[in-house]
């Protein structure tokens, strides 16, 4: 199988080729426009590897993303090319909105020509999204199922409905052989330094504030990277085309009880400098901030056999590790790309 795989050199993306390379006996291209959040260290491991093959394009540029697909012939699309981060969609939603949306557009089209043109019967286009489309989930509810009513309050999780939509569309309209996939929110190595965990773990080793938005009561579900990608390895190789699938880490917690586990991780591993607690400082809100969000991933486990294997304990306790070990590599990004002033508070 030839897989194409958008946003390669993202977060997610990086670790679903890195385990394509490693587990499976795919080729890989990664089509990346290389962005400030993108990452090539992150698939070092992969560079070498023949089966890999990078390719630098913006999704919006159809003329290329044409040229591409006629020279690799991909069996696949995994599509995670986005622009992601909520407080920078608060400040410029432009950027997300041509991405996102006029991006998501051109990549259909594009892969419609090609499964048209060449008839290729096993053609799978897999479109990655988050649980953000659905909205705030209010306490007590059940966590959202596949067919949860979409209401997007941020500017970000509004172009990936709008993305959602489209794929879907393609499918109903087109017969193009389309599955969707909605995760929460994702922690490991690799995440780009402006993210609540890594934020947390690199302030409370240097002794700085540990920002908590209000009062700290938002939850999230938590899901590792790694076992987002073999999530989505599996549903492009046994998922139903049309069929949406809810990816999540059975791992709610509220913003507040991860930075106190972050602030436990460091006091067992500093403990002269314990406690790291009292670093915490709440912070002005994030406009429109969801309270909840929490996945029901029935359907997955009850189709395709998925489950996480990293409990959130020993995941985050790993993750505080690695960015200990990394020191070098977060410090030149927020040197020269994650500049420390906050982002998100245009609209207040």
């Amino acid at each position: 199988m030839r897989v194409l795989v958008t946003g390669g050199a993202g977060f997610i993306g990086s670790a679903v080729i890195r385990q394509l390379i490693r587990d499976t006996a795919a080729v890989v291209v990664n089509l990346d426009k290389i962005t400030y959040a993108a990452n090539p260290q992150a698939l070092e491991e992969t560079a070498t590897n023949p089966r890999y093959h990078e390719v630098r394009c913006d999704i919006c540029d159809r003329a290329r993303l044409a040229g591409v697909f006629e020279e690799h012939r991909p069996d696949a699309v995994i599509h995670l090319a986005a622009e992601s981060h909520v407080d920078r969609s608060i400040d410029g939603p432009a950027e997300f909105v041509q991405t996102n949306i006029v991006g998501t557009f051109a990549l259909l089209e594009t892969a419609r020509a090609w499964q048209t043109g060449r008839r290729r019967s096993g053609f799978r286009f897999l479109h990655v999204s988050t649980d953000e489309v659905f909205g705030s989930l209010a306490p007590g509810r059940s966590p959202f199922a596949e067919t949860a009513p979409y209401a997007p309050n941020s500017p970000y999780s509004a172009t990936k409905a709008a993305a959602d939509h489209l794929v879907r569309a393609w499918g109903e309209t087109y017969g193009l052989p389309v599955l969707i996939t909605n995760c929460s929110n994702n922690y490991g190595p690799w995440q780009f330094p402006e993210k609540l965990i890594p934020v947390m773990v690199i302030s409370a080793l240097e002794g700085g504030p540990l920002p908590v938005y209000g009062t700290g009561e938002n939850i999230r579900d938590w899901l590792h990277v790694e076992d987002h990608a073999a999530a989505l390895r599996l549903v492009l190789e046994r998922g139903r085309p049309g069929a949406r699938y809810n990816i999540g880490g059975d791992a709610e917690r509220s913003n507040i009880a991860v930075v106190r586990e972050i602030c436990a991780a460091m006091d067992a591993r500093f403990p002269g400098r314990s406690p790291h607690a009292r670093q915490i400082r709440f912070v002005a809100d994030r406009p429109g901030h969801d309270l909840r969000y929490a996945i029901d991933a029935a359907t997955i486990r009850r189709e395709l056999g998925w489950r996480p294997e990293r409990s959130f304990e020993e995941g985050l306790a790993a993750t505080v590790d690695w960015y200990l070990a990394h020191a070098d590599w977060w410090r030149t990004i927020r040197a020269t790309r994650c500049p420390g002033a906050r982002r998100g508070l245009a609209a207040v």
